[in-house]
């Protein structure tokens, strides 16, 4: 549920991680997450295959996991995997508790599954819909105590919420408060209602307010407290024990939580980490409990003797509901389809800070797998892992070839027109839009007619390369994974879709006078120049002193040239400002997700005012420059060109919101 604005960093040095303790059964080496997964497909490539046992699956599992958790600096973890009804695989892995060298059980020790939380309310309201007392495409406002205004006349649906199409910006304040004690989820909800940029039904966009939501209106409508609800109506049927929306959690389940790390090397435990609103990712809960919901999922609704679903409702819930791009994945109700390897399958990853999920559904299969760990480890770390591990997975239990695609005769013509700069649609755009500025993403046409994609690299940091195999459709070189260019009402494209990584958000068209190559190109000259004014009149003023050579200046002039410098300075400190706010927030998502960036972006707000007074100063002075007599023409370059970056950065600050004092994040 973090939120991220570039596609990733590089770390200049990793330091050594704990070594993790060994599973209960032997580990066997493996060489690294890719490598094992390459090794698993050329064992298919030979004829071999591996039966789906717990068995093999400890040989798996074991060989792959403890080395990976050691290079990706992650302390522990924990995987459950079920077929046909049974959990067949269920292991911990490393430590819950590096200080005691606790290993995690699969059956008692608690993760924090973030956002795979929201599966459990969309379960509720699916529970609510069958019973009639709900309707998936009524406007929600007729279950709410407060009103969502409509978007170009069209109300939000429960449908909407589902598939994260109801237009909502995204938030993140207070998204992890500091402390439990104030999480509400109506006060959440009623105090940070976010603006809708689309239209319902149009675009996905993540949205864990979107779910907050969906949590409440099955509080008001079942009348039961949303964690009671789900306990009673969703625990409880299927046994799970270990689980608990809580928050703290209750004492005989708090104990059983493993702790939470930045990393292993780090050592440093987290605090607890609260989550408002709570049916968007609050969730703890043990693999085995997991792999019992898994299970029902399923078996369409059916858990031993008891139900929690009708088979009718699951099977609704777990029908494509919306897609970005057709042949691509999209949204079921909840679940996100994610299909890989001819099989169909439909999941939901979650994060906190400390703690990365994944739950796999595969429903032809009939098999099911879990995964959390408890850090973020290193550059390849939990992100890495979870998304290797069940690459790998598949791979080897469910080896496939893909269809071949033949390159279409038009891709180099094709490749030039798609060439740009794209935004995701989840982002914010009433306070955080100069730092989504650096989350675009470009795509460049190579010579030989295929495209480089900014924000998709492989595991070893090289860009995947595509190629184009049908209209406007692309598929990753040695790959199958797919990217698809959307066209809107005039045959212009608006946004590209991919099967590369889950449905949570497509990348819309900027134009270049927004994109980030253009703005930081002509932003990086105008900054540049106020340095350079800056350290010129401080040099020119120690040698006008040195050499006694005042400058021939009258009044109405130096009074100018005085609020045209002072106008400099306030434009360079408010630009150095949001570089500032972009490094610290990179650093500490508390700035975002505790809301501690509100009074900065105040401050910023108030620099952005001075700024846009003070290049009114500059380009004052420019002009006077030129129509004073006598002035020379390096003076009246240099004063044009600031005039120039003064003229650039008001239209910055206008353009992306420095002076809107919109503190809703």
């Amino acid at each position: 549920m973090a939120l991220t604005f570039a596609a990733g960093a590089t770390l200049a040095q990793v330091p050594t991680p704990v070594t993790p303790a060994p599973a209960t059964s032997v580990a066997l080496p493996a060489p690294s997450v890719a490598t094992t997964a390459a090794a698993d497909g050329q064992a298919h490539a030979n004829g071999q295959t591996h039966a789906l046992t717990s068995e093999d699956l400890s040989s798996f599992f074991d060989g792959l996991v403890p080395f990976a958790l050691e290079r990706g600096d992650v302390a522990g973890g924990v995987i459950s995997v079920v077929k046909d009804g049974k959990v067949i695989f269920a292991r911990g892995y490393g430590y819950a508790d590096l200080k005691t060298r606790q290993a995690p059980s699969p059956e008692t020790t608690l993760f924090r599954p973030g956002s795979t939380s929201k599966l459990f309310t969309w379960t509720a309201v699916m529970q609510l819909v069958e019973q009639g007392k709900l309707n998936l495409d009524a406007d929600i406002n007729q279950y709410l105590d407060f009103t969502i205004p409509p978007r170009d006349g069209k109300p939000i649906t429960l449908r909407n919420i589902m598939t994260h199409t109801p237009g909502f910006e995204d938030t993140a304040r207070d998204l992890l408060p500091a402390s439990s004690d104030s999480v509400n989820l109506e006060k959440y909800l009623k105090s940070h209602l976010p603006a809708r940029i689309y239209a319902p039904g149009t675009i996905v966009a993540y949205s864990n307010y979107g779910c907050g939501l969906a949590g409440y209106i099955v509080q008001r409508i079942s009348g039961e407290r949303f964690e009671d609800y789900v306990q009673k109506h969703i625990f409880d049927p299927l046994q799970m024990t270990h689980s608990s929306f809580e928050q703290p959690l209750p004492a005989h389940l708090a104990s059983l939580l493993s702790k939470g790390y930045k990393s292993a090397s780090d050592g440093k435990p987290h605090a607890f980490e609260p989550v408002d609103p709570s049916p968007a990712g609050a969730l703890s809960s043990s693999a085995t409990d997991m792999a019992n919901f898994m299970i029902a999922q399923l078996q369409q609704g059916r858990f031993g003797d008891t139900r929690i679903l009708q088979q009718a409702t699951a099977e609704l819930m777990h029908s494509q509901q919306h897609t970005a791009a057709p042949g691509l994945g999209g949204f079921d109700l909840g679940f996100y389809q994610e299909d890989s390897h001819g099989q169909r399958i439909i999941g939901h990853a979650g994060d906190t800070e400390v703690f990365h999920s994944d739950l796999h559904v595969m429903l032809d299969a009939n098999v099911g797998v879990f995964m959390s760990f408890n850090s973020a480890g290193n550059e390849g770390g939990a992100h890495v892992i979870r998304k290797a591990v069940f690459q790998s997975f598949l791979d080897r239990y469910f080896p496939y070839k893909a269809p071949e695609e033949a390159t279409l005769a038009t891709a180099k013509a094709d490749a030039a027109r798609v060439s740009g700069w794209y935004e995701s649609s989840r982002r914010n755009e009433s306070a955080l839009k100069p730092l989504y500025l650096f989350g675009h993403a470009s795509v460049a046409a190579q010579p030989d007619g295929t495209i480089v994609v900014s924000v998709w690299n492989n595991y070893a940091g090289k860009p995947l390369y595509w190629r184009e195999v049908g209209p406007s459709t692309w598929r990753q070189v040695n790959g199958d994974a797919h990217i698809k260019f959307v066209d809107d009402a005039d045959g212009n494209i608006a946004y590209w879709a991919t099967d590369v990584e889950v449905p949570v958000f497509v990348f819309q068209r900027v134009s270049g006078a927004r994109s980030m190559g253009t703005v930081s190109l002509w932003a990086g000259l105008s900054f540049g120049l106020l340095i350079i004014a800056l350290l010129s009149w401080g040099v020119g003023a120690w040698v006008r002193r040195h050499y006694r050579r005042p400058l021939a200046l009258d009044a109405t002039q130096g009074r100018s040239r005085l609020w045209s410098r002072l106008g400099v300075l306030a434009l360079f400190v408010m630009l150095a400002g949001w570089m500032g706010l972009l490094v610290v927030s990179s650093i500490s998502d508390d700035m975002l997700l505790q809301g501690t960036m509100t009074p900065w972006l105040y401050v910023l707000y108030v620099l952005g005012v001075l700024g846009l007074l003070g290049a009114l100063a500059v380009v004052a002075h420019s002009v006077r420059c030129w129509m004073a007599p006598r002035r020379g023409r390096w003076v009246l370059a240099g004063e044009t060109l600031l005039a120039l970056a003064a003229i650039y950065l008001v239209w910055l600050i206008l353009a992306f919101g420095l002076v809107s004092f919109n503190v809703h994040y």
